[in-house]
């Protein structure tokens, strides 16, 4: 019956013109997950990492090291959880500018400052190419600035939960197909020809990262630490703190490789130890290096196809219809290729390199007071807060939607810059000129309005 299913699969993905060897990967994850494989890693199985050296200790390096580095940003999401259609990268973060905005001036301020060649490469879906290049066709150009180029990242089929055949959706075709996580990026670029075009070019280097993370820059210190060390991989980590929310931690097997273990992987018993950020120390930023011709040799050994830990997503065939069908999702995690290449490293971080904004809580954040824009276009907290950020969590009926968050901060976001919790239950109005101050819970039964100039003090 699987076998059906899965030939059923495979006929869907070749007639929407998937790529040989991206239906060869949905087959492998399929038999893997079909044979019983889980993706499930128990504490008892893992021991934290130690001795992880610190960006901050890394002695400074000559900007030339950028030379043989490309930047790779995964730009493949809509901003759904936001409730738009639209490519995320296209939200405005502030001052008017969107993340790609800020993305491309972070880009050009290395490229005119140290004279390197640096190629800004965005990994699309079907669904943001077409938006993201017409944004990119529409900015204002200067004489030396070099364009963006893309690639492609394979779809998949969501299975239908119980008989892990193609699931149908007639009301909405398109929420048939899902992406297959953020570890296809490997695959798509060679699929793409980007991979083999890099090398070609003379580059060495990939620094792939989150557009919606923009404290992800390229540093000239990782680059020559890579080439010191001949590093194949590395992963850029942070320290674990007690308001962790983002990303998995890594660990060590027993065999010695390490390992990336996301939420999804944790078994339902082991929730506590998984969120012990004293003993796993070290969160994954997303923010990882690749060597290219370390990749390109290893998916030539593997026909193309990067095996890396299964994960089975359970969700709803329409995300946002709890009563639609129950679909399996098989993907995988692009930090999950530290445990394939030998030699893989982690890199301690600053936190001020890890701020994704996945919610609108995050974008309030990133809004306000406590990050600015600099010269060079680094969004950075201010220094006293670096180490401190303030915690923000907004009710989730009223601000979760980004139309209905903004209707609520008509003057843009308060001032948290002396915030160290900020939390607000029920449909609060925020007026201009508010400033929040220690720890400040809102509770509202009914609409509120808090007049312009407020000191909230908790």
């Amino acid at each position: 019956m699987t076998a059906i299913a899965l030939q059923t699969a495979e006929e869907k993905m070749r007639a929407a013109g998937e790529h040989e060897e991206a239906i060869a990967a949905f087959r492998r994850a399929y038999e893997r997950f079909v044979a019983g494989e889980s993706a499930l890693l128990e504490s008892a199985e893992l021991e934290p990492v130690s001795d992880v050296p610190a960006l901050e200790d890394l002695p400074a390096a000559d900007a030339r090291a950028l030379e043989g580095v490309a930047v790779v940003k995964l730009n493949g999401g809509l901003a759904t959880t936001m409730g738009l259609r639209q490519p995320k990268s296209l939200v405005e973060v502030r001052e008017g500018r969107t993340f790609l905005d800020i993305i491309i001036g972070q880009i050009v301020s290395l490229r005119r400052r140290y004279g390197i060649r640096l190629p800004l490469v965005l990994m699309n879906s079907e669904v943001t190419r077409e938006q993201t290049l017409r944004a990119l066709r529409d900015r204002p150009q200067r004489g030396d600035e070099l364009p963006a180029v893309d690639f492609l990242q394979s779809v998949v089929p969501k299975l239908d939960s119980r008989s892990l055949e193609p699931v149908s959706w007639r009301a909405d075709p398109a929420l048939e197909w899902a992406p297959p996580g953020h570890g296809d990026v490997y695959g798509a670029l060679r699929r793409s020809g980007m991979l083999a075009q890099l090398l070609e070019q003379g580059f060495e280097y990939v620094m792939i990262s989150n557009s919606d993370n923009l404290g992800a820059t390229a540093d000239p210190r990782i680059a020559a630490y890579l080439v010191e060390h001949g590093a194949p991989f590395l992963l850029e980590v942070v320290e674990g703190t007690k308001a962790e929310r983002k990303g998995g931690h890594i660990a060590r097997r027993r065999d010695g490789r390490l390992v990336l273990r996301e939420s999804v992987q944790v078994p339902p018993h082991d929730t506590r130890s998984f969120g012990d950020y004293r003993h796993w120390r070290y969160f994954n930023t997303n923010n990882l290096w690749v060597k290219l011709r370390s990749l390109a040799e290893l998916l030539d050994r593997q026909g193309g196809v990067l095996e890396l830990p299964l994960i089975a997503n359970r969700k709803t065939v329409d995300p946002r219809d709890a009563d639609s069908p129950a679909v399996v999702q098989l993907e995988s995690a692009m930090g999950a290729a530290i445990g394939v290449f030998p030699g893989a490293r982690v890199l301690c971080v600053p936190r001020t390199r890890f701020a994704p904004v996945k919610t609108t809580d995050d974008l309030l954040l990133v809004r306000s007071d406590v990050y600015s824009l600099t010269a060079e276009w680094h969004l950075e907290p201010l220094r006293e807060r670096a180490r401190s950020l303030p915690f923000v969590e907004l009710d989730p009926a009223y601000y979760k939607l980004l139309d209905r968050f903004d209707d609520r901060f008509p003057a843009g976001a308060p001032s948290l810059r002396e915030a160290v919790r900020f939390v607000v239950h029920g449909d609060v109005t925020f007026e201009g000129g508010v400033v929040v101050r220690g720890s400040v819970q809102l509770r509202a039964s009914e609409p509120l309005r808090i007049d312009r100039g407020a000191v909230l003090e908790g």
